[in-house]
């Protein structure tokens, strides 16, 4: 017997896409959490190898979207002032989602140039390629391009 696509669970995953000068980054979950935590661990693998960073430290963060796509670029906005501000990198999310706000705790450690060698420095999210919105087999989609 056959097992349709709809039926198989959603496999989390983060990806990149192609951008002309820019790059994509794509998160797939089970959940919107999920996938806005894929999301964020694609923006880190622009900078550097995710399995290089260790979750030391541990960080709170908030951010707030009036929709799930402002929410999702809120979130990777409130990931990319973190990173510089700390001078850190993050290698565990957990996002919680409740009423178009985002509460999050990020593990991640100081930037070692040595350790880490970090590819680019990531400006900000943008609107191009947007999206934070449920798959039509289920689950969810979050992705947009980020300026480098």
């Amino acid at each position: 017997m056959e097992t349709a696509a709809a039926d198989l669970p959603i496999r989390a995953r983060w990806e990149h896409f192609p951008h002309p000068s820019d790059i994509g980054v794509r998160g797939i979950g089970a959940t919107r959490e999920e996938a806005f935590a894929q999301a964020a661990m694609a923006l880190t693998a622009v900078v550097t190898d995710p399995a290089l960073i260790a979750p030391r430290d541990a960080i709170a963060i908030e951010a707030e979207g009036a929709d799930d796509d402002l929410l999702f670029m809120a979130w990777l906005d409130a990931l990319i002032y973190e990173m510089a501000t700390r001078r850190m990198l993050f290698s565990r999310f957990e996002p919680h989602i409740d009423a178009g706000r985002l509460r999050a705790t990020l593990w991640g450690e100081a930037v070692d140039v040595a350790k880490h060698r970090p590819a680019v420095e990531i400006k900000a999210a943008t609107f191009s390629e947007l999206k934070a919105q449920p798959l039509p087999g289920g689950g969810w989609l979050a992705q947009c391009v980020v300026d480098v």
